[in-house]
């Protein structure tokens, strides 16, 4: 309730605007509709956010004995277009609205992108730097899972961070990029790398996805064919340790966001199975990469 109560007040968009660390009597004065018997108060809201992360304290350039707060890594995400449709859940409870965001909106996350540069490009740049993360992982610890194959196309591959880094792991295997076209507009192949957009890809779910996947690799005559995903396999009923229960918090946290956002799922690997075999497949492996990621290779 801290978290909403400054995003309620505008204090992220404040500091931000403000472009360096500001101190609280700054913070105070640029807060105009605040009730002035209530100002000290502001601090107390600062000071759990500090200790929660989403704001640091940091010294005045000029002045090392007073300080200012900033911005951290976890701020940028609660930008208020993110948070606010949280607030409607319980109202697209109700109604027939196909995501909160939705509810909030009017519209979806991506068609909210067209006039939001700003959000699209940071969430492309999250998506991004997660799936450095991974792939580097993913290239040095399960390079087997890529050997014999000739070629890879990366399905709503955003712009290219996967892709680029099993290029140059495989530089003998054509891979090619599939996405919307104000993703990949404008961005550059290389020898064995290359962008296209992807016309068919739409909201339906992912049964379909799978089944236009199951259509294109069994219309090719490669004995090595497969269809590679880089998702989350939730392990919510597992007895495990502390470490893994803290992973599968964050799935089911990440599964929330879904919901909310853009009207997926997180799933545990039967309701991965039941979707692989209702397209088609006939069986699949699973391997856990890193944190609360896994490789599933699917076979038709």
């Amino acid at each position: 309730m801290s978290l909403k109560c400054a995003l309620d007040l505008g204090i992220l968009e404040i500091i931000q605007n403000h472009g360096k660390p500001m101190t609280i009597t700054e913070l105070v004065v640029a807060l105009r509709m605040l009730n002035p018997t209530k100002a000290c108060d502001i601090y107390r809201i600062m000071r759990i956010l500090v200790h929660s992360g989403i704001f640091a304290r940091q010294n005045l350039f000029n002045d090392a004995q007073e300080e200012g707060y900033v911005l951290t890594n976890s701020s940028p995400t609660m930008d208020p277009v993110i948070t606010k449709p949280w607030s409607f859940l319980s109202t697209w409870f109700q109604n027939d609205d196909h995501t909160p965001f939705a509810t909030t909106y009017g519209e979806t996350l991506w068609d909210y992108f067209a006039h939001d540069p700003q959000l699209k490009d940071l969430i492309n740049d999250g998506l991004a730097s997660d799936s450095q993360l991974v792939t580097n992982v993913l290239v040095d610890k399960c390079k087997e899972a890529f050997e014999g194959l000739n070629s890879l196309v990366d399905v709503g591959g955003g712009t290219g961070t996967t892709a680029k880094a099993i290029a140059d792991t495989f530089p003998l295997m054509e891979c090619i990029v599939f996405d919307l076209p104000n993703i990949v507009a404008g961005l550059q192949g290389s020898k064995n790398l290359k962008y296209k957009v992807l016309h068919d890809w739409d909201d339906e779910g992912c049964l379909k996805i799978l089944k236009r996947c199951k259509e294109a690799i069994s219309s090719q005559d490669n004995v090595g064919r497969k269809l590679i995903i880089i998702d989350m396999v939730v392990r919510e009923n597992e007895k495990v340790n502390d470490e893994a229960s803290n992973l599968t918090k964050t799935q089911l946290f990440f599964d929330m966001l879904m919901l909310v956002l853009v009207a997926g799922k997180e799933r545990q690997e039967e309701q991965w199975a039941k979707l692989f075999f209702e397209a088609g497949f006939r069986s699949y492996k699973i391997t856990p990469i890193v944190g609360f990621t896994s490789l599933i290779e699917v076979y038709p």
